[in-house]
């Protein structure tokens, strides 16, 4: 049956619940019909298959390759479709139907939290890559979805701030490499933002998602949110938004479905996106020609006669078991080969004054906890549960022996004189120290930014200690996105390893031995230091909009405009090799360009270079950068081998977008053609003329745009933003007496003047429990939450009435009873968090209690010599119960086992009664004054309890004493 048969068969109850997630990674299923589910699941470095919100963190083990950094630094699309096809096969063994990636969001800022899984600052290179995953993924017959749609360039605040960016900027920058992937290789799904763009949310936005995404570019696929990026789901469904995800536990499906009863949304709009979300799932399961009128008419049948209602997906429909998905499996060892390969070409050489490639003779020390564990990925939603890691430690081990110095923490900023002076003493020693640095797991990671580019202040001053000492230091850097280097000039070579995946370990150490000649090239610039950057003046912005004022010039296109001194450039990475370029020729007609050129290896080793090609403008009457990346090839050579290089630059090459046309142009004249081994690194050129559109006319001129034309556009006026935006720029912070709605934070609550004094307690009411110092990002990221993603997210918790409730409350609504409204959400938590605490202490008692009474069945059926008794035999298997615990009371050793599990027994009440104490006084003594530090203080005091401690303490003196009693019967046969 055609799809738009079936969708005239579904209730408006059954198509409100198919445009949302029947929970937190599968489509709703309607049994009735005969339509199954499909799961989705994290990406994009690797699959992340996890239930984190149905009951816990399991997360299927995967293998984890380089993240995005790393992959748009090989340069090659080949190498990316070759991961997309391997990452496509682990899904079907998974049951996986669409992975969530590639991640394609320009890196406009160093800074930016999630740049490690994001690609380059290039929207050509970001495009090429993601164009070439995404059709490796897809021939395996698994979907992806191509995020974050759009202007995503952020971390603080993203779920909230509206990026303030004018229309050329956000096509030629922002959207294009979307735009490429879109209509190259056709991407199944795309997911949309959190962020505002100009205002309207991204999942709201018919302009961004219909005319621009749709009617522009063609697009004919399936629009998801990101999880909890739905504010008005009314609103979403009219703008083009198919498929909200995760659930929203049914209260958008209502609110939907009232909608088009009571006129609000015409039903046309929501029979499109039901449409969608049907064509992606018979895509994956081939669902829809197996119904029939026949088979819909039996479902009813028996619908009626169990008077069911339509049935959610459950997570064995999601997996296909019975929807015909593949369920292949796959090699985690070969594949784990396959990581160490593409991790290889991902790593860029940036410096190397002939320390490098080491040899086997030489003595070595590896200095830095990251040589034994190394960091391999980043923080968030992209986190893999890895087969397995192979150290650069551990890898040497193949090729020679090494020294190794810890040197410093991996995971801390702290100074330890007695590593630093045992790793200058090895190094000193030694012909070659190898320093391994980089940034630990909190430095960066979704859900915040970055706070400056420095390595932690214990590894910088131990580099520069090791290279006073050692000539020949080399220092390997584990990093997602770009560090300064105060030490660049004392050291003799550097590896930029990134965040290298599994197998980076071996592919360091392949590198640093000349196992493989490094071939990567960087996809994003490195500053000197944050403040040379183009948007240091305008990120992360305020409370409520972030101004993209630098326009056009991003990364390089700023430092060539400003010819800023950079650490290194765009496009840089050495070899161990050399290469040369000639023979550059181009033809032009119909204003395009085929370029030609050769590429030598002179030097003695095989090795592979990228070419680039940039296109420039000469004498421009438009502002635009002095040059733009426009192709691209990566070519390998033997040594004194040489190739032509072919590249098509067609009219996209050369067009800039035309907001007064509607169109990109292109502009009558004359253009450079640079040929270089990097941005800064330009080794022929060539000039063409081009006949370009007879509509051309520019926007502005230099006297309306004097800094983009002239000046620095790091540095760009109110007034000329303002003429560049076509308007008045909008408001930054709340003004004064707003009130809040849904959309509203809990930053919010604790920055108005009313709120301030609710944060607390709302917080541990939210985050159901206190936040250790390592997960302070979280409470971060919570505070920032809109109200909107918390009820989302809690998955019925946190509801609309309590959100009303906070609201109201901020507003100075109802005091008395929103506070007692809350009061009771706040009880409730309470509640929870002991019967949890409760719970775990049981559970780790009887856990610990079975595996000494384990041990003691062992001793007596050990026990001394051949001559055990029938009686002592019988005396390890007599039965009790203590407390809560059903488990053994004697052991040959002696011990009561009864008596520990009525002490946790009596733990569990302890905590019982604590609570409930706690809760009758706080009603006796009134909520309002008590409600602020509740939250805390009675974690607090659990913790003061030392239940744990406690316990482990008096297991401690038991297995203590059934140690020494196994002592003495080893002395006692000895003497025997």
């Amino acid at each position: 049956m055609q799809i738009k048969e079936i969708i005239k068969n579904l209730t408006l109850e059954e198509k409100s619940l198919l445009v949302g997630g029947a929970d937190a990674w599968n489509t709703v299923a309607v049994k009735r019909v005969g339509i199954p589910a499909i799961r989705v699941s994290d990406g994009p470095h690797g699959l992340r298959k996890t239930d984190w919100l149905e009951g816990g963190e399991q997360t299927v083990q995967a293998i984890c390759f380089p993240s995005g950094a790393g992959l748009a630094s090989s340069f090659n699309r080949d190498l990316i479709k070759h991961l997309g096809t391997v990452l496509g096969k682990e899904c079907k063994a998974e049951n996986v139907n669409v992975i969530l990636g590639p991640a394609i969001n320009i890196k406009r800022s160093p800074l930016c939290g999630r740049n490690f899984e994001y690609m380059s600052e290039d929207p050509y290179l970001a495009g090429q890559m993601a164009s070439a995953y995404v059709q490796g993924v897809q021939a395996e017959g698994v979907g992806v979805s191509l995020k974050h749609f759009a202007a995503n360039n952020q971390e603080k605040r993203r779920m909230t701030v509206s990026a303030v960016i004018d229309e050329r900027t956000l096509r030629e920058i922002y959207l294009a490499a979307f735009e490429e992937v879109v209509k190259t290789a056709k991407p199944h799904t795309l997911m949309c933002s959190y962020n505002k763009i100009n205002g309207a949310y991204s999942s709201e936005n018919p302009w961004l998602l219909n005319k621009v995404l749709r009617d522009e570019w063609g697009f004919d696929g399936l629009v998801m949110s990101d999880w909890g990026a739905v504010s008005d789901r009314v609103k979403g469904v009219e703008s083009g938004l198919d498929l909200e995800m995760p659930s929203s536990n049914g209260i958008n499906a209502k609110k939907v479905e009232e909608a088009v009863i009571n006129g609000q949304l015409d039903e046309k709009y929501l029979d499109l996106a039901v449409e969608n979300v049907l064509k992606l799932v018979d895509k994956y399961t081939g669902f829809a020609a197996q119904i029939t009128e026949e088979s819909i008419a039996s479902y009813k049948a028996e619908d009626a006669a169990e008077n069911e209602a339509p049935a959610a997906g459950t997570e064995a429909d999601a997996a296909g078991e019975e929807n015909g998905a593949a369920n292949d499996s796959f090699d985690r060892i070969a594949d784990h080969k396959e990581a160490r390969k593409i991790a290889r070409e991902c790593m860029v050489l940036l410096k190397n004054e002939g320390v490098l490639p080491l040899k086997k003779e030489q003595k070595i020390v590896f200095i830095g906890e990251f040589a034994k564990k190394p960091r391999i990925q980043g923080g968030g939603s992209s986190h893999i549960n890895c087969t397995r890691i192979i150290s650069a430690f551990q890898a040497s081990t193949r090729h020679t022996k090494v020294m190794y110095a810890k040197g410093f923490s991996s995971t801390e900023d702290v100074i330890d004189d007695k590593l630093a002076a045992e790793a200058k003493e090895k190094a000193a020693e030694a012909d070659v120290a190898v320093i391994f640095a980089g940034l630990p797991d909190s430095f960066e990671s979704e859900g915040y930014d970055r706070k400056h580019i420095r390595l932690p202040q214990c590894q910088n001053r131990l580099i520069r200690e090791i290279a006073d000492i050692q000539p020949n230091t080399v220092v390997v850097l584990h990093n997602g996105s770009p560090v300064s280097m105060p030490w660049i000039s004392n050291v003799n070579a550097v590896l930029e390893a990134y965040l290298g995946g599994e197998a980076s370990g071996e592919a360091v150490v392949d590198i640093l031995f000349g196992k493989v000649n490094p071939s990567g090239k960087l996809a994003e610039t490195f500053p000197v230091g944050i403040k040379d950057t183009p948007c240091y003046n305008n990120f992360p912005g305020n409370r409520l909009t972030v101004e993209y004022r630098e326009g056009l010039f991003v990364g390089y296109r700023y430092y060539d405009k400003v010819n800023a001194e950079v650490l290194f450039p765009f496009g840089h990475g050495l070899s161990y090799t050399s290469f040369l370029y000639s023979g550059l020729n181009v033809e032009t007609g119909n204003n395009k360009a085929k370029v030609k050129f050769k590429v030598k290896n002179t030097g003695g080793r095989a090795g592979a270079e990228v070419a680039q090609i940039y296109v420039g403008k000469i004498d421009s009457s438009i502002y635009r950068a002095p040059k733009e990346l426009k192709g691209f090839e990566k070519v390998f050579l033997a040594p004194g081998e040489e190739k032509e290089v072919e590249c098509e630059l067609d009219e996209r090459a050369f067009s800039y977008y035309s907001t007064a046309a509607g169109k990109w142009i292109i502009e009558p004249g004359k253009y450079v053609i640079s040929i270089g081994s990097s941005s800064a690194d330009i080794r022929l050129k060539d000039e063409i003329t081009l006949a370009g559109d007879s509509e051309f006319k520019p926007e502005f001129t230099a006297e309306q745009l004097p800094t983009y034309f002239l000046g620095t556009p790091a540095c760009v006026p109110d007034q000329e933003f303002e003429t560049l935006i076509g308007g008045k720029l909008p408001a930054k912070e709340f003004e004064p007496g707003k009130k809040f709605d849904i959309d509203m934070t809990l930053e919010d609550v604790k920055n108005s003047p009313t709120g301030s004094k609710y944060f607390v307690p709302l917080m541990s009411i939210v985050c159901r429990k206190r936040m250790s110092r390592k997960e302070a990002y979280a409470e971060e990221g919570m505070s920032e939450m809109p109200l909107h993603s918390m009820v989302c997210m809690s998955w019925g918790r946190f509801d609309e009435e309590s959100a009303e409730s906070v609201i109201q409350l901020v507003n100075g609504e109802n005091t008395a009873a929103n506070i007692r409204k809350l009061a009771k959400l706040g009880f409730e938590s309470l509640s929870q968090k002991f019967n949890a605490k409760k719970d775990t202490v049981l559970k780790k008692g009887k856990e610990k209690v079975s595996g000494l009474i384990d041990a003691a069945k062992k001793k007596s059926n050990d026990g001394p010599g051949e001559e055990e008794t029938a009686e002592n035999a019988e005396n390890t298997t007599e039965e009790s119960k203590g407390g809560d615990c059903n488990m053994s009371t004697k052991s040959n050793g002696g011990f009561n086992a009864e008596k520990i599990g009525e002490v946790i027994g009596e733990a569990g009440a302890k905590i019982e009664e604590f609570g409930k104490g706690i809760m009758d006084k706080l009603e006796e003594k009134g909520i309002k004054d008590k409600i602020e530090s509740v939250g805390l203080k009675i974690g607090d005091k659990i913790d003061e309890m030392e239940l744990d401690k406690k316990f482990n303490n008096l297991v401690s003196k038991v297995t203590k004493k059934d140690s020494d009693e196994q002592e003495g019967d080893k002395e006692d046969k000895k003497e025997e």
